[in-house]
């Protein structure tokens, strides 16, 4: 190969895998962005917590009040579709920092809802205006980390919005408690609004590509890419892997065992103790990349089926019940990060586009699953869970395609 072909091959505007200029900021920004997730991703579930006081303030019933994480689901994921495309047209620290300022204002504003009605309505502002992050998040790390960090950055941040689901139910739990459950949006939109000081001094403008696309083009890529099946079926298991994610918190909420439901001091612990699964994920980081993404991604879902068939059937016993959830947690823990990866490779040139996709099916799901818990309440607990499980073996079956993908791609 000529010196000149080498020249050529390495300025090219489509040579977008080289990896990043060296960044000191890799830790400082996997630390702020992970903080971010819990706190921002967090606004889904701290409902989950409070469903019995936001009902008795609101004039409804708990069930009905699961329609605030609905609606709050709902328009997070429909946010994805334009967040994602407006970060490759003007980059993620833009996106990031105009969602919260928008995000500050409407957290504040859900905590002065006065009837049910207005609580779901400024929950759809809320997400809508959430939905920036998670995307841009993702683009920044595609754009600034260095390959060989890349994996233990997706795999942290994509654990901080999964924690998101136990941490701030924890935090809002005990607010509530202490304050009222209004206090916990108060609160939120503090430190969403404090946090706009270390995003815009730690994250870096991202550089413009040579050549970089319209708005027009930047959303024209979102019907492109579901063109493709295999990209399709793999947001189709996210759907399912989410949907099952937040039933079985649900679940043990509206219809928990005996030794569980109406007891916060058991719901307390029962939370925390996934926490462990979320530590030891990104730990393990380096064990799990020894297998290819979709390979991991098969073998995480059918480890959560797994465990959530055995909770349905020992989940009389909350210390059984405990265990099968840290499993089950670190199973989709693991399947997250993997499934990023995978939709960087698929999506080439329009991955903003692409983990917006992922990110619309990863909340599609997550909206979707109080709802499913509540349909499912006259089954009970253990019926709940059996459902659950069916999904995720239906999850694990669309995750296939990814690994045929892979072999074509070798």
């Amino acid at each position: 190969m000529s010196r000149l072909t080498t020249l050529r091959r390495s300025t090219s505007p489509l040579a977008t895998d080289r990896p990043p200029r060296p960044d000191n900021r890799t830790a400082p920004t996997v630390a702020l962005l992970t903080t971010l997730g819990i706190l921002v991703v967090g606004q889904m579930y701290t409902v989950l917590a409070m469903l019995a006081p936001m009902a008795d303030s609101l004039a409804t019933t708990p069930t009905q009040a699961t329609w605030t994480a609905t609606a709050f689901g709902f328009a997070y994921a429909a946010g994805f579709l334009i967040a994602g495309p407006l970060s490759d047209r003007y980059g993620p620290r833009t996106v990031i920092t105009g969602g919260l300022m928008g995000a500050t204002v409407t957290t504040l504003a859900v905590s002065a809802a006065p009837s049910l009605t207005w609580a779901v309505t400024l929950r759809v502002l809320q997400g809508l205006t959430a939905a920036t992050f998670a995307p841009s998040a993702f683009s920044y790390i595609a754009a600034h980390i260095a390959l060989h960090r890349r994996g233990i950055a997706l795999t942290c941040v994509t654990s901080g919005m999964l924690a998101a689901a136990v941490l701030m139910q924890i935090g809002a739990q005990v607010v509530a408690a202490g304050l009222g459950w209004r206090m916990v949006f108060v609160l939120s939109a503090a430190l969403i609004a404090l946090s706009l000081w270390p995003v815009r001094h730690i994250l870096r403008p991202t550089a413009a590509p040579d050549s970089t696309p319209s708005l027009l083009q930047a959303f024209a890529a979102v019907p492109r890419l579901l063109r493709r099946p295999r990209l399709v079926a793999l947001y189709l298991a996210t759907i399912t892997l989410m949907v099952a994610f937040v039933a079985v918190y649900t679940a043990v909420v509206v219809a928990g065992p005996p030794g569980v439901a109406g007891d916060n001091s058991a719901l307390l612990a029962l939370r925390a103790s996934a926490l462990p699964a979320l530590v030891a994920v990104p730990l393990l980081t380096s064990v799990l990349h020894r297998l290819a993404a979709p390979v991991r991604v098969v073998l995480a879902m059918s480890v959560a089926a797994g465990a959530v068939a055995a909770g349905s059937a020992l989940g009389g016993d909350v210390r059984f019940l405990a265990l099968a959830l840290l499993v089950f947690v670190a199973a989709v823990a693991a399947a997250a990060p993997a499934v990023v990866e995978i939709v960087h490779t698929m999506a080439s040139h329009a991955r903003g586009a692409g983990v917006a996709l992922y990110a619309c099916s990863m909340f599609l799901g997550a909206s979707l699953g109080p709802q499913l818990a509540g349909a499912l309440f006259g089954q009970g607990f253990g019926g709940i869970l059996r459902v659950v499980a069916v999904l995720l073996v239906l999850g694990t079956l669309l995750s296939l395609p990814a690994l045929v993908g892979r072999r074509h791609n070798r």
